[in-house]
């Protein structure tokens, strides 16, 4: 599991909205949004290019301080929009935390590790469940969660939910008979079956109607 880094992030009180928030966009500007923990929404702009660096390395249990005119405020990146073709950040909604309170989150599974069975060939490691349903105080909650697959030594070898130990100050709410890792084998060729494939997709012959005529 990794452990949170401080991460701030400047942000301005903002006053434009609607459909003029275009402006903002061709001005360099990110516009965005704080709600959530008994506050109002506060409407905030940021430096476009500043905070898109640091967003592309955020998670989804990443916390930031996000200081709004000298006012901090804690919160993780609850959504972010998109352009759906140059994928430029449009719009940021985050969620403000209390660091004394349990919060629950969606956790990425990363598979660390080599497995003794992938010596054997023409195996694979199946990544069948990718996330996790976990709930904890904000700062017990890993950015990821590492899954180690160096046990993993035979065709029979799985890894469940109910093999993670991540402590006590962390609940997982993903069902325990869940399957992260199980071992699958490669599909093989079988042999002359291209040359059958081959055989079979030839042209048939064509036979004009004055050559029909001359055969019967």
């Amino acid at each position: 599991m990794t452990t949170h880094q401080e991460i701030i992030i400047k942000a301005e009180k903002r006053q434009v909205t609607g459909k003029k928030v275009k402006a903002l966009r061709r001005q360099g500007i990110l516009p965005g949004v704080i709600y959530g923990h008994k506050t109002e929404p506060l409407a905030i702009q940021m430096d476009a290019h500043s905070t898109g660096l640091i967003m592309g390395k955020l998670t989804g249990t990443s916390i930031v301080t996000l200081d709004v005119d000298g006012e901090k405020h804690t919160a993780i990146v609850r959504d972010r929009q998109r352009d759906v073709i140059y994928e430029e950040l449009l719009h940021v909604d985050f969620l403000e935390i209390s660091l004394k309170e349990l919060l629950r989150a969606t956790v990425a599974i990363e598979l660390v590790g080599e497995a003794p069975v992938s010596k054997l060939g023409d195996v694979i490691i199946n990544h069948v469940l990718t996330e996790l349903d976990i709930e904890a105080l904000p700062m017990d909650l890993p950015e990821r969660i590492e899954v180690d697959i160096s046990g993993i030594e035979t065709v029979e070898d799985t890894i469940t939910v109910a093999d993670l130990n991540l402590g006590e100050k962390i609940t997982i709410h993903t069902p325990e008979d869940e399957v992260i890792v199980t071992v699958g084998f490669v599909a093989a060729e079988v042999e002359g079956e291209e040359d059958e494939m081959a055989e079979g997709s030839a042209e048939p012959e064509v036979i004009s109607a004055r050559e029909a005529e001359d055969e019967e």
